[in-house]
């Protein structure tokens, strides 16, 4: 499969055209922005790490019965992927208060929830990916009645199998962002990626940080902590 004309460039990735118009080439850049996009850097090695990564994670959660648009990795920063028609919803499921949560509710970081929380936000840049439910979603007609259930079934099956594979690996999953897309059939299933770019992971001993909040927050260590990660997850993984 070959890369021919790209098609989109986003802050982490770009995406091209193969000669399968059902199959597209997505390579894994570098750069790292937050605070949507006022913040901007990169990270070394990081491009490589977010996609073997990713592709580990949802070659697991496919043997786990989450569908996922993974097909082939082509390199080290290339992945084949189905192509989709991206659901303009963010997924963000939380287990521990952290990051946005704790500051727009106004609590410390660190509590465990009784149960995961789900809550989503509209994918929109120029709006600055507003928090909305999923009435919202549907009067929007980002999402039918019957996708948002999907999506958060799915979500939550996510939730618990990733969190049992990195307990294994002595890593707690405090929350995490989730994209999903709808293949040509209509049907839904789970796309972009799983990293430290969109997981906040915790040592369990420690509570050290091992994700991209090393970065936002200017904490230092940013490339050492993306590698002790890859290294416990290419430990653990079957």
């Amino acid at each position: 499969m070959t890369k021919q004309k790209q098609l989109y460039e986003g802050k982490a990735k770009k995406v091209y055209q193969t000669e399968d118009p059902e199959l597209l080439i997505v390579s894994y850049k570098d750069d790292a922005t937050a605070f949507n996009g006022l913040k901007k850097g990169s990270i070394a090695g990081k491009g490589v790490i977010n996609n073997q990564m990713s592709n580990l994670l949802m070659q697991m959660l496919e043997k786990n019965g989450i569908p996922t648009h993974f097909v082939e990795e082509l390199s080290e920063r290339e992945t084949l992927v189905k192509r989709v028609s991206i659901v303009p919803l963010e997924v963000i499921v939380r287990n521990i208060s952290a990051g946005s949560f704790a500051k727009r509710y106004g609590v410390e970081e660190g509590i465990v929830f009784a149960a995961p929380t789900i809550e989503f936000s509209y994918k929109n840049d120029e709006l600055g990916d507003p928090l909305i439910n999923s009435y919202h979603a549907i009067a929007l007609r980002l999402a039918s009645p019957e996708e948002i259930e999907t999506i958060k079934k799915y979500s939550f099956g996510i939730n618990e199998l990733l969190k049992a594979f990195w307990k294994e690996c002595g890593v707690t999953l405090v929350d995490f962002k989730l994209e999903f897309g709808r293949l040509s059939s209509g049907s839904i299933v789970l796309a972009d990626e799983i990293s430290p770019d969109t997981c906040r992971l915790w040592d369990s001993e420690t509570g050290e940080k091992l994700d991209k909040d090393r970065f936002r927050r200017d904490l230092g260590g940013v490339e050492d902590a993306y590698q002790e990660i890859m290294r416990r997850l290419r430990e653990h993984i079957k």
